[in-house]
């Protein structure tokens, strides 16, 4: 980095660390607002080791001071570009913590929609920064300013249960991986993690003074620790099973527990004695909330009924019915007049809790509800979901106020900040995510895509035409060269598409469907031509040879058919999978076929003698998807046991294994003419490899886990698709600049 004058009388830390503040409080604001939008201050900063994405977040917040807004160089548009800097690594924090080398990639994905001077300048600048990186040619992740706040990292499995201390300083999170976090609610930096559970930690609660924490899990105990040193205070036991749920009253003084035993258990915080046990309940305690006087508690059970409790006696004030299966989360208005309940009958309840009567019913999830909060002015609830969404509720009159979707998986947990400005949820897919209840703005951004997974991509031989497939029934069709929408293709009998593959003239496209069968489309005419039929299950892949005659599906019949194209008619079937046959390849002399499956292994096999060559055996789970070199001497594939594998196709031999994602292995292309190959994951991360060495040399982090991909090689354009129906259009920079 170039550290001419101003910077030349400090030393790179220094200038790193300091410069900053003293140009805002010397008031050189116009000094500021350049360096803070300047590519190489903010990779510098970043890449050090003595400062990190937080201290230039931390950079950005020196333009709220109030004193600033008389300042004769204060600029409220450079000062959104700012803003939308320091949103955007607060987005990208988590990502930027793991791999410095995709700051570029996530600037201009979050915002190479916004038209302002400032970013536009940052994003050219950026372009020649790195030798080798992944540029998104579309704003195809989520931009600063919306919902989605940040994203926390850190757990190794399920996050079920978080609190927020009543001071709003930390969060408190426990996992399936038997530990609870203690995070920083400002800077999202983990503080210490809490050990000592034998098993899933399914519960956590905070005292009022923000001092200790209680938690409880499947081990059948509670622990309660010291907040300001991660240390254990007290274990109780008494519970015969897991225990589900904890929380204590506003004084401090009790906590409640539920458990599998089918009882509630209300204890002495300061010596760790059991008062009562509470019984009633026919089946599992799921969850317990405490009224605002301290002398109630309320329980929700698998038995389906929710019960108010005295704590002072001990005894069952009375029981509220009305849910069809399990309650799974409730919570009590600050008031402590109106209780919401949440079920696994996939609805969620509003009661008077003077007249025991239920006020409305909402049913806006597709999966049953988890757990729930109600903001401190008792206005709106936040629930969450087996669909891995959040939904903010109003209370006042049962309507939905928005949808918060960015996990990738269950969210187990929410919690909200004693002012109510902001909601922390917690995931099977080990995240937590902040979220801004205050803003709207989110709604606006609509990434292109489709309404669902993407299950497939391909391009047309020409690269001129990318198609893609998706869980919402629909064909969508794409001009590589300007990136943008050309149509929707929509399947008459509303069935998922698995799998697609086009035609080597790029006249017709194939595709896999749920309901046992392959369709054939003509993508000029933009209807369908005739069905291939015979499969006795789903069909999950599908490949179509280098003459555009022969096509190769896959099945969950565990078998591969091969059809004639132009006589509409199946040739003959393959069979010796014992499981489902996830993945299909022809090689372009059309002399073999790979096929993959769930049972572990790929299967070679001789198209003209219609026997089996070799099996490959090697992967420790199923194969999702295979590609083959172009001279046909290599077959690459890919697992769920997060690698991919190099095999020798005539030799039958397993030559390389390539690790590097740390989750399962979705897609796998390759780019012809090339020693490149390009690999999407559940990680949420594309990979491109120099297979000949094994070795990564871009990676790219998206928002959801990625399923599909395909690479046009003349231009190293790469498509590829996630979990949330986004199609991302990316490019490799090196591979132009070596063109020039």
């Amino acid at each position: 980095m170039n550290t001419s004058s101003p910077q030349k009388s400090y030393s790179q830390k220094a200038y790193l660390g300091s410069y900053p503040y003293n140009l805002v409080k010397s008031g050189n604001l116009e000094k500021y607002y350049k360096l803070l939008t300047n590519f190489d201050f903010i990779q510098a900063k970043i890449s050090h080791p003595a400062f990190g994405t937080q201290a230039l977040i931390n950079d950005c917040d020196l333009i709220n001071d109030p004193e600033l807004l008389t300042n004769s160089e204060y600029n409220p548009e450079k000062t959104k570009s700012l803003k939308l800097i320091q949103g955007t690594l607060l987005l990208s924090a988590h990502i930027l913590a793991e791999d410095v080398t995709q700051l570029a990639g996530q600037l201009w994905g979050r915002l190479c929609s916004f038209e302002l001077p400032e970013i536009h300048a940052l994003l050219e600048s950026a372009l020649g920064s790195q030798t080798t990186w992944l540029r998104p040619l579309t704003p195809s992740l989520t931009p600063p300013g919306g919902w989605l706040l940040r994203t926390l990292t850190g757990h190794e499995s399920a996050i079920n249960a978080v609190a927020v201390t009543p001071s709003s300083l930390l969060v408190i999170s426990a996992s399936d991986d038997t530990t609870l976090k203690v995070w920083s609610l400002a800077t999202g930096e983990e503080k210490f993690t809490l050990t000592g559970h034998q098993s899933s930690v399914s519960a956590v609660a905070v005292t009022p003074d923000s001092n200790r924490v209680i938690s409880s899990s499947y081990d059948k105990t509670l622990k309660i620790w010291n907040l300001a040193t991660g240390e254990e205070i007290l274990t109780l036991t008494g519970h015969l099973d897991a225990i589900e749920t904890v929380a204590v009253t506003p004084n401090g003084k009790q906590v409640i527990s539920g458990s599998w035993d089918n009882t509630l258990k209300v204890w002495d915080l300061a010596t760790g004695e059991e008062i009562y046990t509470l019984t009633g309940h026919r089946d599992w305690v799921n969850t317990v909330a405490m009224f605002p006087d301290n002398n109630r508690a309320i329980s929700g059970s698998k038995d389906k009924t929710i019960k108010v409790w005295d704590l002072e006696t001990g005894e069952e004030f009375f029981t509220l019915t009305g849910h069809e299966s399990s309650v799974s989360a409730v919570a009590v208005t600050n008031d402590g007049k109106y209780l919401v309940s949440s079920s696994s009958d996939r609805t969620l309840k509003l009661w008077n809790l003077e007249t025991g009567l239920s006020l409305f019913t909402f049913t806006g999830h597709n999966s049953s509800f988890s757990t729930l909060a109600v903001t401190p002015d008792g206005k709106q609830v936040i629930s969450n979901s087996g669909d891995k969404t959040l939904k903010v509720l109003n209370l006042e009159n049962g309507e939905s106020f928005f949808t918060l979707q960015g996990h990738s998986s269950y969210v187990n947990a929410v919690a909200v900040t004693p002012d109510g400005k902001m909601a922390i949820s917690g995931s099977d897919d080990k995240t937590l995510k902040l979220w801004n209840l205050a803003t709207r703005e989110s709604s606006l951004f609509s990434p292109i895509g489709h309404n669902s997974y993407v299950n497939a991509v391909v391009l047309t031989k020409d690269g001129k035409l990318a198609i893609s497939a998706s869980d919402d029934k629909t064909l969508k069709l794409w001009n590589l060269q300007t990136v943008e929408h050309i149509s929707t293709l929509r399947d008459n009998s509303f069935h998922r598409i698995n799998a697609v593959a086009v035609t080597p003239n790029g006249k017709l496209a194939i595709y896999a469907s749920e309901n046992k069968t392959i369709k054939v489309w003509s993508l000029k005419a933009e209807k369908e031509l005739f069905v291939f039929k015979g499969h006795t299950n789903v069909v999950t892949s599908v490949a179509i040879a280098s003459d555009g005659r022969l096509v190769i599906s896959g099945s969950a019949d565990n078998t591969l058919k091969i059809w004639d194209l132009k006589t509409k008619t199946e040739i003959f079937t393959l069979a010796g999978h014992q499981d489902w046959v996830t993945a299909v390849a022809i090689t372009s002399d059309r002399q073999l076929v790979i096929s993959g499956s769930r049972d572990n292994t790929l299967k070679i096999w001789d198209l003209k003698t219609k026997a089996e060559i070799f099996t490959l055996v090697g992967h420790e789970d199923w194969i999702t998807a295979i590609a083959l070199t172009p001279d046909n001497k290599l077959v690459i594939s890919a697992s769920v046991d997060n690698t991919l594998k190099v095999w020798d196709l005539q030799m039958g031999k397993l030559i390389l294994t390539l690790t590097g994602h740390t989750d399962s292995v979705n897609a796998v292309a390759i780019a012809s003419h090339t020693k490149l190959m390009i690999s999407g994951s559940s990680d949420k991360t594309l990979k491109v490899w120099d297979f000949s060495r094994g070795k990564v040399i871009a990676t790219f982090t998206g928002d959801g886990m990625l399923q599909c991909c395909a690479v046009a090689a003349d231009k190293m354009e790469i498509v590829v698709g996630d979990e949330f129906g986004v199609v991302h259009f990316l490019r490799l920079e090196e591979m132009l600049k070596s063109k020039k």
